[in-house]
């Protein structure tokens, strides 16, 4: 699908700018040249489709379809389904959690929106789906969806209401009614001005995310030899994962920056699961997005929330390690 934006980086970095192509430099700035461009134009295409998608399906409509319909047990499949159509990112956490719950929504489904929608977005996709082929991507949003499920059922039936801050419990007092949410009637036509603004919104609000992970990964490609990480983390270490996932939760990034590094890592050895649940870990254990959530729960039901999310993100790499 690529090979002529290969033909074009080797074109550049050996042909026009005469660098080695046995050189470390020409290897990580073909790296870096191939996959930055590879990465805008698969994320273009991806957040152009989410954002048709999510022009029919906004926030206010997600909430009011949620609480409208009975769903027996399938309302987690569907909040999850919909935090990854849905651009989302950790500023966002406390207004949305704040919206959903005054909306009617049950904890346990408002957590698999959350957990989901900043895992598996349209960036991660396309980002994803460049880097690691579309039947990774697939496996990979399908494990996030699910991983979002089970922990927002999980969270669900421990009842944390009693656990929510006062702060919370006070803007609970008057819930809202979404029952009476009024869509827009505009024509698709009408809406492809507002769908590329966000697109390109979104392209630019990662871009620089994107280099820098790129150029990270660029020098880990030309600079560390292969094999490099396997003596220490392998899949025969049964401690390789959680490992990861310790590792990764003092770290902050968005998936942008994170998934250019994730390709190099695999390349150099280490298991793709095990670098999931390493990417999973920074996104969605972050100290920051700790330090926001803190706003809406007391101590004790974050550090429950933290250790259902990660006991799920260390499941999913050893099941991602079995599976690939």
């Amino acid at each position: 699908m690529f090979n002529w934006l290969q033909h074009l980086a080797d074109w550049l970095i050996y042909s026009v700018l005469k660098i080695d192509s046995t050189s470390k430099l020409g290897d990580a700035l073909n790296f870096f040249v191939y996959d930055t461009i590879k990465i805008f134009i698969l994320l273009m295409i991806v957040t152009l489709l989410m954002g048709t998608i999510n022009s029919y399906f906004p926030i206010d409509k997600v909430r009011s379809f949620l609480t409208k319909r009975k769903w027996y047990g399938l309302d987690y499949f569907v909040a999850s389904f919909f935090g990854t159509i849905t651009p989302f990112c950790s500023c966002s956490s406390v207004p949305l959690f704040i919206g959903f719950v005054k909306g009617g929504i049950p904890l346990g489904i408002t957590f698999a929106f959350l957990i989901s929608s900043p895992l598996v977005d349209a960036v991660t996709v396309a980002i994803f789906w460049g880097m690691f082929g579309l039947k990774t991507t697939l496996i990979y949003v399908v494990s996030g969806i699910i991983l979002s499920m089970i922990a927002g059922y999980t969270l669900g039936r421990m009842k944390l209401e009693p656990l929510l801050t006062d702060w919370v419990k006070q803007l609970l007092k008057n819930k809202q009614d979404l029952s009476e949410y009024q869509e827009e009637t505009l024509s698709f036509i009408q809406r492809i001005p507002a769908i590329a603004n966000e697109a390109l919104s979104i392209v630019k609000g990662v871009s620089l995310y994107i280099l820098i992970g790129v150029a990270i990964g660029g020098l880990m490609h030309g600079y560390i030899p292969t094999g490099f990480f396997e003596e220490y983390i392998s899949k025969s270490n049964p401690l390789a994962v959680p490992l990861a996932v310790i590792v990764g939760v003092p770290l902050y990034s968005n998936t942008a920056g994170i998934l250019p590094i994730m390709q190099v890592l695999v390349e150099k050895g280490i298991p793709l699961g095990t670098v999931i649940a390493f990417s999973m870990s920074v996104v969605a254990l972050s100290i920051p997005e700790a330090l926001l959530l803190k706003k809406i729960m007391t101590t004790k039901m974050l550090m429950i929330f933290l250790a259902v999310v990660t006991i799920c993100i260390i499941l999913s790499g050893y099941i991602f390690n079995f599976i690939l």
